[in-house]
């Protein structure tokens, strides 16, 4: 793309301050602010968990932006639409939220350290949350930067059932791997949840075990550019990044900062 690359969305499982210190919220603190610093406009998105303090983040709704309506299991859920200012960056961060989906006090598992039976329904709604948030916006982004595996349906989304939508016609994903990946599996139905607008059973063909590994595997196969964003990443899930551009991980410029550098250089090489 070039230096055509002016507006970069990120979809962030986790942010720092929101969330508690990680290599993924640091990441995901830290690289908009420094794309943004190197004059990129950029939208930067999240799950509002519900252990995020509301009153102590000064978390508003964006009226203008809530009110519509996803369906899934023949459900509607409202959407909802917060937002918070990261004043030392001067950036804002969108929350996706619903009641029921988010909450709860804990992140992906409950008190006694079971995987959320719903959390595909989870990442279904806020992948196509954003989706939808973006839309009304009318913000048009040259690379969506998808993090963390609540993100891993938003290129299947994207190329598939909002491709030809003027706002995402242009729009190339960059896929960030991150050690997160769940071994758990998703509940039975979760490829008849996953199907709308234009997605056919083929689409989810890698999926005929619906776990986290062949999530992330579904993510890099419509994903144009994937970054290694840890050391620790399964290798079939490597094995399966053949066929397009990757950025290796590189701890150094991860500590360091430069991996800023090599991440904006990253999003002008897609094509």
């Amino acid at each position: 793309m070039g230096d055509s690359v002016k507006r970069v969305l990120f979809v962030n499982s986790e942010i720092f301050p929101y969330l508690p210190e990680s290599g993924i919220s640091l990441i995901g603190r830290y690289l908009p602010q420094g794309i943004q610093e190197r004059k990129r406009e950029i939208r930067s998105f999240m799950p509002r968990f519900g252990c995020i303090n509301e009153r102590k983040n000064q978390l508003h709704e964006v009226i203008r932006l809530s009110g519509m309506n996803i369906i899934i299991n023949d459900v509607d859920r409202p959407l909802v639409i917060k937002v918070a200012s990261i004043s030392a960056a001067r950036m804002q961060v969108y929350f996706i939220d619903n009641e029921d989906y988010f909450h709860r006090k804990q992140v992906y598992c409950d008190e006694n350290g079971k995987f959320f039976e719903d959390n595909g329904e989870r990442a279904i709604f806020f992948a196509r949350g954003v989706l939808e948030t973006v839309k009304k916006l009318r913000w048009a982004p040259d690379i969506i930067h998808c993090q963390g595996w609540i993100s891993h349906l938003l290129p299947l989304y994207l190329k598939k059932s909002y491709i030809d939508d003027p706002i995402f016609s242009e729009s190339k994903v960059v896929l960030s791997l991150y050690d997160d990946i769940p071994q758990e599996k998703f509940s039975d139905n979760f490829k008849d949840l996953v199907m709308f607008n234009g997605i056919s059973a083929k689409d989810l063909d890698s999926m005929a075990e619906p776990d986290g590994i062949n999530l992330a595997k579904l993510a890099v196969r419509y994903s144009d550019g994937v970054i290694m964003g840890s050391a620790d990443i399964p290798q079939e899930v490597k094995d399966a990044c053949k066929d397009c551009p990757v950025l290796d991980y590189d701890e150094a410029s991860v500590n360091d900062g430069s991996y800023i550098d090599e991440y904006d250089k990253f999003y002008s090489q897609i094509k």
